[in-house]
Parts: structure tokens; C-alpha cells; sequence
């Protein structure tokens, strides 16, 4: 292979790939990251010895394999991301709570704030928490503007009316409004993004192991609309990455449609927990789920996740047959997604499974599709307080590695 010096080489795009390598091999010395590079160890040494004058990375001791005899000649020192050089805000707008919060480069907590809410909420209420939010986490952390990297805002698409973000001819949503807003308040970086984009980062970014073939994986969020996005390391890889709730439209039971009912065998209509929901209030009543029908005093409206599940424990044989089919159906469609995206990881969000629930999802899965599909489920690693993460991942990726490093845009001029 061919090695380059510094001369030919764009300086921002070689800091930018000097932290991509950090980021999903951790630790490297500097003679891995030239070889990795195709770059001569002279400019690796430049490039990273300036990063670390600036605090982005830093030198955390000798390379040590106890297989392996001590190398002669000179030491391979390690080299990492310095997670605690900037810290990042982030924000996710969902349809019912705004987290707030603060991490490290490395996604590590450090505060969070949040606020249950429902679809009636108005913008000024929106953005007054947010702020308020950020002021008490900056002030109880001792921390001012200049330690911040930015601001991540990772908004559901179902909250972008609440949010005033409009969308424009070209179907991609324009944040403007909350952006004034926030940016006339602390005048430091701001990025915006679809929240279903966000989570995957940020179960990919920070992952409490690293894996060095952990390149990619797809991310299904359930709920009233199932969303559904595709991201690896570096950015999200898809298409139709604005428009995360197309699987909606997906046909899961082609027996079940008719002309009739145009929806009739689609995830929507099948699989959503708004569709799941209809066809149990549906089949609701004294004789048909009796079980269902005495935990719920025979009141209608105290259906809820939880007597569904203690209906199904206790032999509520209509309600399980709902649940089953459920589960049957979602296993066609991860299998749909799967073999359509060949992920290396599919992860399920916002399903609210103890581990034993998942471990039968995934069991019904491989009874339907097949054990090498099952065999891709992961759940979340971002459960609902700690949200904020989204946001914080969308900033870290852009004005971080895509930036570099550097402090601002300005800087990369």
C-alpha cells in the first residue's frame, strides 16, 4: 500500500477518520491507525499530537498483550477519544415526555430533567421547559456555555405539529422556529433530527461494548405507528430516512385484505398498538374475555397495557389469541426487514418487555421465521428517562466526528 504525508491530504477529513477508528476500535496507537490509514506514521504523529494539545484525544498508556512477547524498539502507545472534552446537551421531543439531559462524548449521564406530557401540549410550553431544563442542569453541574459542544434535538415525527416544525415541499422537516427560539437563548451549536434516527445512533454509539463488526443495525420503534430506520457508524443509511413510518403501509397478512377496508393486513391495521387495541375493545365483553372484562370492573376504558398482560397470565384464551397472532405477525414483518436491510443487529424499542417477555418473543420469532433471525433481536440499551441520548448522539455525530473535533464550522474554514 501506498503511504501519503500530510501535505496531500485534507487535515479536517484525516482528524475526522483518526476519531472514526477511535470511536469503533478504542484504544490505537499511532502505527495502527497509519497502517488503518494508508497515512506515513510522521503525519499520523502530527495530526494526532495536535489533537491532543486541544484536549480531543489523549494518551492512555503502553500497549500491553500478555500472549505476546514485548515488542523491541519503540512502544506502541495508546491513543483514545478524551470523552469528557466537550460535554452535550440533549433534547427528544416524544409524544409523551421531553427528556432533557447531559452526557459525555461517550453517552455517560451526567443529569437529566423530564416532563410527562400528551398531545394537547402547546409550542411555548415546549420550549419553556427545555430551557428551563437546560439553565438547572448547567448550573447544578457547575458547567458554563463553553464546556458544551452543542445541543442534539431528536423530535418524533408525530410531535412535529407541537414542535412547529413544518415540512417542506420536498418532505423533509424544517426545525426553524424551535431553532430561533433555543439558539437566541444560549447561542451555541444546535442539530435537529428524527428521534427514530437518534435512538439508533445512540444505541449504536453507545453500546457499553464495543465490537468491532458491530458496523450497523436496524432499529424498529413500536407504538401508535411503528417507525423503522437503518444506521451504522457513521451515518444513517437509508433513503427514506424521513419518512421512518412508511412500514405502517407494509402488508403483514395478505389473507386478511379486502377492498373494503384499504388498511385491512397492514402493520397499522394489524400490528400498531392503536390496531391491536381495536381489535381487543372489539372482541371486549363479559363472555368473550372474561378475564379482561373482570380486571376491569367491566369498564372499557381501564383496558391498558398491564390488564392486558395479567389477562393473558391468568387464561384469557380470546385475548391471548390476539396477542399471539400479534406477536406471529411482527415476526413476518422483522423477518420482511431483515432479509430487505441485512442488518447485523435489528433493535426493538418501546415495547415495555421484562427480560422473560422478550426471551418468548424471541422464541416465537424463530418458531415462525427461523432461529437466524431471532437470533439479530436486541432491545433498546436507552430506556424512556434517559431519551435525551438521542439527541445527544445527532449532535455528537455531527459536530464532533463529522467536524473533526474542531470546536465550530468556523474553525473548519
Amino acid at each position: 500500500m501506498q503511504k501519503y504525508g500530510l501535505s496531500k491530504l485534507d487535515k479536517k477529513q484525516n482528524r475526522t477518520q483518526v476519531l472514526r477508528i477511535l470511536k469503533q476500535q478504542g484504544p490505537t496507537s499511532r502505527i495502527d491507525i497509519a497502517n488503518m490509514l494508508g497515512l506515513t506514521r510522521a503525519a499520523v504523529t502530527i495530526i494526532t499530537n495536535e489533537m491532543i494539545a486541544q484536549g480531543v484525544i489523549h494518551e492512555i498508556g503502553e500497549y500491553q498483550n500478555v500472549n505476546q512477547k514485548a515488542p523491541r524498539g519503540r512502544k506502541k502507545i495508546l491513543i483514545d477519544i478524551n470523552q469528557n472534552y466537550k460535554f452535550v446537551l440533549g433534547v427528544l421531543i416524544d409524544n409523551d415526555m421531553i427528556s432533557v439531559g447531559i452526557s459525555t462524548l461517550s453517552g455517560a449521564v451526567l443529569d437529566k430533567r423530564s416532563l410527562n406530557i400528551n398531545k394537547d401540549i402547546v409550542y411555548q410550553e415546549i420550549v419553556d421547559f427545555i430551557i428551563e431544563s437546560i439553565n438547572s442542569i448547567l448550573f447544578d453541574n457547575c458547567l458554563q456555555l463553553d464546556e458544551i459542544l452543542g445541543i442534539g434535538f431528536a423530535v418524533y415525527p408525530g410531535m412535529y405539529n407541537n414542535a412547529a416544525v413544518q415540512i417542506t415541499d420536498s418532505g423533509k422537516p424544517d426545525y426553524k422556529m424551535l431553532a430561533v427560539d433555543i439558539y437566541e437563548r444560549f447561542k451555541i451549536p444546535l442539530i435537529f433530527d428524527n428521534s427514530i434516527k437518534g435512538m439508533a445512533m445512540a444505541n449504536i454509539d453507545f453500546h457499553p461494548k464495543k465490537n468491532q463488526n458491530r458496523n450497523d443495525i436496524a432499529f424498529l420503534r413500536y407504538g401508535e405507528s411503528l417507525h423503522f430506520v437503518v444506521a451504522d457508524l457513521v451515518d444513517s443509511v437509508v433513503d427514506f430516512e424521513n419518512r421512518t413510518d412508511f412500514v405502517d403501509n407494509i402488508i403483514i397478512d395478505p389473507s386478511d385484505v379486502n377492498n373494503d377496508r384499504p388498511f385491512k393486513g397492514s402493520v397499522k391495521e394489524e400490528l400498531s398498538h392503536i390496531g391491536i387495541m381495536k381489535k381487543i375493545i372489539e372482541a371486549y365483553s363479559e363472555k368473550n374475555t372474561p378475564v379482561l372484562f373482570e380486571l376491569t370492573d367491566g369498564d372499557i376504558n381501564k383496558v391498558k397495557y398491564e390488564t392486558i398482560k395479567s389477562a393473558v397470565l391468568n387464561g384469557d384464551t380470546t385475548i391471548r389469541k390476539i396477542v399471539d397472532k400479534a406477536v406471529r405477525l411482527g415476526a413476518v414483518l422483522i423477518n420482511n426487514l431483515y432479509y430487505s436491510t441485512n442488518p447485523q443487529r435489528i433493535v426493538l424499542q418501546n415495547l415495555r418487555l421484562t427480560n422473560e417477555e422478550f426471551d418468548y418473543v424471541k422464541k416465537e420469532v424463530a418458531n415462525v421465521v427461523g432461529e437466524e433471525v431471532a437470533s439479530k433481536l436486541d432491545m433498546s440499551i436507552i430506556d424512556k428517562k434517559h431519551g435525551f441520548l438521542s439527541g445527544c448522539a445527532i449532535a455528537i455525530r455531527e459536530l464532533f466526528f463529522t467536524r473533526g473535533g474542531y470546536d465550530s464550522a468556523e474553525k473548519n474554514k
